[in-house]
């Protein structure tokens, strides 16, 4: 057996080796910027790994949900056309959804919704509220337009449901289609046409392709609501010329409902329905006559003296008639001024819808206040076309009322013959009165020739009454410390709200007041008392009543109408002023009064009547006195 030994040499050869190895692997190692390199890849293989598995759940979990939402969508189409039939298509929200369409030109600029199709925003561009904010007639939610009708025996409503828009320009008409469609052959269609420069749109109602589908021999109606915001400074005023009024029969009848409290009314035939809000309308006007229509207005102003956004809530529901299975109402849409300028530029008797006074007063205004003061509010600021048209009417009216001062001069000139009566009689009034009335119609100086003037320039005092409040032309225009003319002036407020008088001063109501107070002094404070008969009211209370009431009343009213008063009677007073001093001569009044009584005097019907009935009079008290 061979005996083992250490052997150097081999010893050496392996370390050589290992340090060779240890060299070789120290030479070869990667740099830092491979190592990142490395870690990188591997970091992105593990997020590749990760969201290949991702996408596996997420394809899982879609087909999941899809399956899902296809289900929840059978079973809401189901739904909708157990409900809508097959306008269930306009009620899945298309692609134009809850959107809006605008049309506009220079006057008017419109918002029409997808939803309902109606129009949801009407602006005035030219008008500004009291506060100087735009005008809006239509805004948030305050107006609606719904057509109802029955279909496959159910009964829809388009005010929830989708219209698809189609918007287009003819000339100089910018033209909005809204289609409420079952299918692309089958529509109703509201299309509303808006010209240039111009407050009155068309407004149709049509329908195509729904035979096998409306009900059209079943009741169509179209319903329109309206709560009418406040625009002007005083509400109290703005809300006593807020009111529904309507043509029917055909548009030979108007008519309106009440302003106070909640009022309705069914009419026949109805050709334009007025939402009327004071300065502003919204009107709808149709060619066809609507066969029947409910109407209803509610007062909105519980308390005037707390402020209020709106002033009257209206309702109109109309039926509507189809021909031959087709619905095709041509209508029109009026949004504006309540101006009777404008109104008669359509020839469609809108004049109508203002408050201009029945009969006799409706007609000075219409034929002769409005011409007269168009005319000069062209020429001359507002303030100064009142004193101008008071003018005019002075001199239109002077005849009548130079005659009213004369009677009012012969009777001052009988005074003493009076007096004589009634010391002669005294104690016997039926004495006192059937000897003064035989003075007087001999002197040809009755009372009643000095009333009869009065009483011609009443429906005069009337129509001006009723011109101020509608006269569009004067609003937001200034006078002197008047900032607007349609409105109550402001020349101090109060720090309390006084029942009937209002939270302010008003100037123009003072110096009217004061004016008329001085006219009835001059007038016939001189002959009051000693005209006095019994039985008669007191004129001597009513000539101090007189100004009272109108500082009160007129304190919330326009103070246009208090600057025509005023002038009116600075005017008359002058002109008494000049006829007494400058024209009548009372000596020369006495002397014709002298030879009028030696002319035999005929009494007419009325005053045998009264004289007969004062002899009776006389005899059946002497008769009492007897027994």
């Amino acid at each position: 057996m061979e005996e083992n030994k250490f052997d150097l040499n081999t010893f050496i050869g392996f370390m050589l080796i290992g340090a060779i190895l240890l060299w070789m692997l120290y030479q070869n190692q990667p740099t830092e910027q491979e190592l990142m390199g490395e870690t990188a890849q591997v970091e992105q293989t593990q997020t590749e790994v990760a969201s290949e598995q991702d996408t596996e759940r997420s394809s899982t979990s879609f087909e999941q949900e899809q399956n899902i939402n296809e289900i929840d969508s059978v079973a809401v189409a189901d739904r909708l056309r157990n409900e809508l039939g097959d306008f269930a298509y306009a009620a899945t929200r298309p692609s134009w959804g809850d959107h809006t369409t605008v049309l506009e030109n220079e006057l008017l600029s419109l918002v029409v919704s997808n939803k309902g199709g109606y129009v949801v925003s009407v602006e005035l561009k030219n008008q500004t509220q009291y506060q100087g904010a735009p005008v809006y007639l239509v805004r948030d939610g305050n107006s609606s337009l719904d057509l109802r009708f029955e279909a496959q025996n159910r009964m829809l409503s388009t005010a929830e449901l989708y219209f698809e828009p189609e918007l287009r320009q003819e000339g100089t008409d910018q033209v909005l289609a809204m289609r409420l469609k079952t299918s692309e052959q089958s529509y109703i269609e509201f299309i509303y046409r808006l010209p240039a420069n111009d407050y009155m749109l068309g407004f149709d109602i049509v329908t195509r392709g729904l035979e096998d589908v409306v009900e059209f021999d079943r009741p169509i109606a179209l319903d329109w609501t309206l709560k009418g915001y406040r625009q002007a400074k005083s509400i109290s005023y703005e809300n006593r010329y807020t009111r529904l009024t309507y043509a029917h029969d055909g548009g030979k009848e108007f008519d309106k409902l009440g302003p106070m409290g909640s009022d309705e009314a069914k009419e026949q035939d109805v050709t334009w329905i007025n939402f009327r809000q004071h300065f502003f309308s919204s009107l709808l006007l149709t060619d066809t006559p609507f066969g029947s229509v409910d109407l209803f207005s509610e007062d909105l102003v519980e308390d005037e003296a707390i402020d209020t956004v709106y002033t009257k809530s209206y309702r109109a529901t109309m039926q509507l008639s189809a021909d031959r299975n087709e619905l095709d109402q041509r209508m029109n849409l009026y949004f504006g001024p309540t101006d009777y300028q404008v109104f008669k530029s359509y020839d469609r008797n809108l004049d109508e819808a203002m408050p201009l006074g029945w009969g006799i007063f409706g007609w000075i205004n219409k034929y002769i206040i409005f011409p007269v003061f168009g005319v000069l509010s062209q020429w001359f600021p507002a303030g100064i076309a009142i004193i101008l048209l008071t003018v005019f009417f002075k001199l239109l009216l002077s005849p009548v009322q130079y005659k009213q001062y004369v009677s009012q001069a012969k009777l001052k000139v009988l005074k003493p013959e009076l007096d004589e009566i009634r010391k002669k009689h005294e104690g016997n009034q039926m004495k006192i009165q059937q000897e003064t009335m035989k003075l007087q119609n001999t002197a040809g100086a009755s009372p009643l020739k000095g009333c009869l003037p009065a009483l011609l320039q009443i429906p005069v005092f009337y129509a001006l009454f009723t011109f101020f409040p509608t006269a569009f032309g004067l609003r937001q225009k200034s006078f002197l410390w008047a900032d607007d003319l349609s409105s109550y002036d402001v020349v101090l407020e109060l720090p309390v709200h006084i029942p009937f008088y209002g939270d302010h001063v008003s100037l123009f109501p003072i110096l009217a007041s004061v004016a008329i107070f001085f006219y009835m002094m001059m007038s016939t404070g001189q002959q009051m008392q000693q005209q006095q008969q019994p039985g008669m009211p007191n004129m001597k209370f009513l000539m101090y009543l007189s100004p009272v009431f109108m500082l009160v009343f007129f304190n919330n009213y326009a103070s246009g109408l208090s600057l025509y008063y005023f002038t009116s009677n600075v005017i008359t007073i002058g002109i008494m002023l000049v006829i007494k001093n400058f024209i009548i001569d009372e000596e020369k009044i006495h002397a014709q009064i002298e030879e009028t009584k030696k002319k035999p005097k005929k009494q007419n019907r009325f005053q045998k009547k009264m004289a007969e009935m004062m002899e009776q009079a006389e005899a059946q008290k002497k008769a009492q006195r007897k027994k």
